[in-house]
This record gives structure tokens, C-alpha cells and sequence, in this order.
């Protein structure tokens, strides 16, 4: 099988060459991701993991609401460096971009969701009503935890009664827990403003599969994701201005 270099990662080694060739030096701000994303021609969400993954490598540091600006410059072929502001080690090669991920969840969930709703059984309502209930119970408290929507997400993957499609999505909530990208994105958020509304996207699925209605379901489930993308790209934002507008050059999902 061909080894297809992701687009974020390309775009992470050519901004490092730049740093090479001494375009840029310690202390100078990287243009803004939408300059850089018009520059290569690709969305926000890829220039933002490209970022993440130089960050990584102590090679930049975000500045949220200032910039990306260059800590540290290569050393010849070595661009492996761990910064001091940072509690994670280097970039790992086998790591799946935070965007790149959401991407494909967004995709994958919102068809389990559809295919949940003509499996769904009453216990398992039952069960994803006390999630929820323990859910509001956390968000209400400050309560940091992420254990409650692991579990709402992965149940809804076990109502469809497919083995595999559990495992698909036990392994997608796995990847999260052990990236250190995800990891370091978070470094530089406090999403907690953003969880009513998370919440209030896990009742709308909800409803929709206790309706036992497929196509309400994939469409709640897909706009929960997009959500959650926006949220993230609004909160961890490197630039000044707003953002507004899908995130990826994505088709919409058809209800």
C-alpha cells in the first residue's frame, strides 16, 4: 500500500525548511493561518495542525490571539526538539492531526448515529438518558472530565448492534486519548464555555434516535461534530479576527 504523506504533515516540513533556509528568525511572527492557508491552498484546520505539529517539535510557540511565533530554528537535518513550555515529547510520525481526526469522526459517527437509530433498543435510551442526566451534572459543576461523552458516543456505536462499527469507534476514541496533538491543542483552550452547548447536541441525537428517525440522526450527529471542530478552531485561534463558516471543504450531510 502506498505510504500517503498527510497534507498537514507536508505542509509542517515545508514551513520547517523555511526556518532552514532562514526566512524567518527566533522571535519573528509566522503570517497569519489564513495567509498561510491561501498560500497552499488548503483550509485553516490543516494549517492549524501543521502548526501544532512544529509546536510540538519546540520549534514555534502560539500565542492565542497574537500569533505563531518561531522559538527555535532547526539544526540541519534534526528538526526534533521538545520545547521547555511544553509537558509532552516530540512529534510523534504515527500521530493523526486533531483536525484530521474530527474530520474523519465527523464522517464515521454521524453514519453510525443513522444506522443506530433502526437499531436502538429501549434500554439503551435508558442508559443514554443517565449519561446525559451525569453529563449536566458535570457541566453544571465545572467538572473537567470527558468520561460522560465517551460514553454517550460509544454507546450510540453499540445500539447499532455491529461488532465492528463498536470497534471502529472504540479505536477512534482511543487514538484521541493517546495523541499528544490533541493533547497539546488543549494546552492552549479552556472549552467549558462551549460544553452547554455539546450538551445540548448530545439531547437533540438523542431525541432523534429515541424517534428511531435515521436521517435526523446523521444530521444531528454531523452538525454536533461540526460543532465541536468550530468550537475548537474558535477557541484555540491564533489569529485576531473571527471566524465563521464550515471548516472543511466538505460536502454537507443530506437529512
Amino acid at each position: 500500500m502506498e505510504n500517503i504523506t498527510r497534507r498537514y504533515v507536508s505542509i509542517g516540513r515545508d514551513l520547517i525548511e523555511q526556518l532552514k533556509t532562514s526566512k524567518y528568525q527566533v522571535g519573528d511572527r509566522l503570517p497569519t493561518e489564513r495567509d498561510i492557508a491561501e498560500q497552499f491552498g488548503v483550509s485553516r484546520t490543516t494549517i492549524r495542525d501543521a502548526i501544532i505539529m512544529l509546536e510540538l517539535q519546540g520549534l514555534v510557540e502560539v500565542r492565542k490571539g497574537s500569533g505563531v511565533y518561531v522559538i527555535s530554528l532547526p539544526d540541519g537535518d534534526n528538526a526534533q526538539h521538545i520545547s521547555v513550555n511544553s509537558n509532552h515529547s516530540n512529534y510523534d510520525s504515527n500521530d493523526i492531526g486533531t483536525f484530521e481526526m474530527l474530520q474523519a469522526r465527523q464522517l464515521l459517527e454521524s453514519n453510525i448515529a443513522e444506522f443506530a437509530a433502526a437499531n436502538v433498543t429501549g434500554v439503551q435510551i435508558n442508559r443514554m438518558k443517565q449519561i446525559l442526566d451525569a453529563e449536566r451534572i458535570a457541566v453544571a459543576s465545572g467538572n473537567q472530565e470527558y468520561n460522560h461523552d465517551k460514553d454517550f458516543h460509544i454507546l450510540i456505536a453499540e445500539a447499532t448492534q455491529n461488532n465492528y462499527l463498536i470497534e471502529v469507534a472504540q479505536t477512534a476514541w482511543e487514538r484521541r486519548t493517546s495523541s499528544k496533538m490533541w493533547a497539546q491543542l488543549h494546552t492552549h483552550i479552556d472549552d467549558t464555555e462551549y460544553r452547554s452547548q455539546f450538551l445540548e447536541d448530545h439531547a437533540k441525537i438523542l431525541s432523534a434516535l429515541q424517534k428511531k428517525n435515521p436521517a435526523q440522526a446523521k444530521e444531528a450527529m454531523w452538525q454536533h461534530m461540526e460543532n465541536v471542530k468550530e468550537a475548537l478552531l474558535s477557541l484555540s485561534d491564533t489569529d485576531s479576527d473571527d471566524f465563521d463558516g464550515y471548516l472543511f471543504d466538505s460536502y454537507r450531510v443530506d437529512a
